[in-house]
């Protein structure tokens, strides 16, 4: 386990169990938030140098970090996570998970020309991409790779706890 999520409304602590992690409202999702104001893949949960940062993937209701809101933004030991109206505190040891020296940047975005002010402000959608704009055809190889990758892999559900993917047979 490198870490887990503690709820601060009361509940049992979500186990994280891989070093990125997509929550979300979709059975797909390693940790399922069954909340209608949480979006189908709300946010990217992943680590670097021995430290998680959060990233929204376009949210309805976005995520905040000790109260303010934010795109993408590392989650110190302590931190207070809200994905939309939900907060969870953050707990891990940044040694354990391989950090050495001084925590690295509060966000990771390399190209600062990559997205226009409006934009990191939080203040317009992003443009998307011609790869996110395209839909993909189900049973294309990339979806079947992912299909594949998927199964097997211990996820959670905040109603149901830690339980292992479908494979392709189950029912």
């Amino acid at each position: 386990m490198f870490g887990e999520l503690i709820p601060l409304g009361g509940g049992d602590p979500i186990p994280l169990l891989k070093k990125r992690l997509i929550v979300g409202r979709r059975e797909n999702c390693d940790i399922v938030l069954r909340f209608s104001n949480v979006s189908g893949q709300h946010c990217e949960l992943f680590v670097v140098s021995g430290y998680w940062y959060v990233r929204d993937l376009n949210s309805t209701n976005g995520i905040k970090v000790n109260g303010v809101r934010v795109k993408e933004r590392r989650l110190d030991p302590g931190s207070i996570l809200s994905i939309a109206k939900h907060q969870y505190e953050i707990r891990y040891n940044p040694i354990e998970l391989g950090a050495v020296g001084p925590p690295p940047p509060d966000t990771l975005e390399q190209d600062i020309f990559a997205r226009s002010l409006l934009e990191r402000a939080g203040l317009v959608k992003p443009k998307r991409t011609e790869e996110e704009a395209t839909p993909s055809k189900p049973g294309t190889d990339k979806e079947k790779q992912e299909t594949l990758s998927d199964h097997d892999e211990p996820r959670y559900d905040v109603l149901e706890g830690l339980r292992r993917r479908p494979g392709p047979h189950s029912r």
